[in-house]
């Protein structure tokens, strides 16, 4: 089994789902949320898209340290830069993912803030986490425009909104 020709094959396939949700952030709510706890719209599409440059960020480093290495996520102001971002990530973690062997994967990768671990994994561990993140974060966006009425797309086979359902 190819691990590293699975993983480029599953970060292209949530990238097509994911683009088409993208596509439908209202820019005129950037700062709406459905709790007060809950992250606005701006942050969460921004945070997904991001997402997909996670798997080189694994690649390429043993670590990511918030003390050293604040997040500062992308700036967007359409959904085309939404999904520039993502296919920017995605373009430069398949071609990271295209150079290592599958070994490399089992090293170990740390997410922490200065002296606080927040998660210790292998560098696969990293690009499984941020595989489930995309899914995760996108079902909440779907969520999100669920409450505001937008019809949603499906993911993994039709949602309600898809008129053959």
């Amino acid at each position: 089994m190819d691990i590293i020709k699975l993983v480029k094959q599953e970060l292209a396939q949530e990238a097509v789902t994911t683009r088409k949700f993208l596509a439908l952030v209202p820019f005129d709510k950037t700062d709406w949320a459905p709790h007060e706890k809950s992250m606005k719209m701006i942050d969460l599409a921004t945070h997904i898209a991001d997402l997909f440059s996670w798997p080189k960020l694994g690649v390429e480093t043993d670590e990511l340290d918030f003390a050293t290495a604040p997040y500062h996520p992308a700036k967007v102001e359409t959904n085309g830069q939404l999904i520039a971002t993502l296919d920017k990530g995605l373009e430069e973690s398949l071609a990271s993912l295209s150079e290592v062997e599958e070994a490399f994967l089992e090293r170990p990768w740390v997410l922490r803030t200065a002296e606080h671990i927040h998660a210790e994994m292998t560098k696969y561990g990293l690009i499984r986490v941020s595989l489930n993140q995309i899914t995760h974060h996108r079902a909440q966006l779907g969520v999100y425009l669920r409450l505001l009425n937008i019809p949603i797309p499906g993911s993994y086979g039709p949602s309600a909104d898809d008129q053959n359902f």
